[in-house]
């Protein structure tokens, strides 16, 4: 009987280059990572998290993940797009106290120069609410998030949302209506 020949195994690992990932221009152009592929073709679309404190080294931020995807490959750097962010759940639950209401409110805005994004809001009251008041705080968390995009470009919306800027102005307006302990945009993505 014939042995049967053992066919080698093709290391692929050895095949692969190493690729440095980058920020958009809007976040710094900063280098955020590496990532290795065989082809740079398969690169795009591969998705990276990474935290506001290790972009801006503010230890404060440490809770916001922003979202980015990589897009297009120059040479050894593959460029990014932002996709959205989210605040972690922890920074949520530490917001939340007892004899308060929260308001969660989904708004799908149009910036000055025709991106759609969905926002997530989230409205912590300092007393506890009806739920027609609640109501009424969500159509005019709504409208005005819808009013403040409207007038902001694409990246000035990013911005905002993800530093904390757009939550204050809504805080302010809104807290008019019924009195408010904390308003946090706690997710947004990108879609388009």
């Amino acid at each position: 009987m014939a042995k049967a020949k053992r066919r080698r195994a093709r290391d692929t690992w050895k095949e692969k280059s190493w690729y440095t990932i980058k920020t958009p221009v809007a976040f710094g152009d900063k280098e955020i990572g590496e990532t290795p592929s065989r082809d740079p073709d398969f690169l795009i679309g591969r998705g990276v998290e990474v935290t506001m404190r290790e972009l801006t080294g503010d230890f404060s931020k440490q809770y916001i993940k922003l979202k980015f995807e990589v897009d297009n490959v120059a040479g050894d750097i593959a460029n990014t797009k932002f996709t959205g962010h989210k605040v972690t759940t922890d920074y949520v639950r530490s917001m939340i106290r007892r004899g308060t209401s929260r308001i969660d409110t989904h708004v799908v805005i149009k910036t000055k120069d025709d991106h759609k994004m969905k926002l997530h809001v989230l409205a912590i009251t300092t007393r506890r609410s009806k739920s027609s008041q609640q109501k009424f705080m969500r159509e005019t968390i709504t409208g005005l998030v819808q009013k403040l995009a409207s007038e902001r470009s694409y990246e000035d919306v990013i911005e905002t949302s993800v530093n904390g800027r757009m939550a204050s102005e809504i805080y302010h307006r809104a807290k008019k209506i019924y009195p408010l302990k904390r308003v946090e945009i706690i997710k947004s993505k990108v879609l388009d």
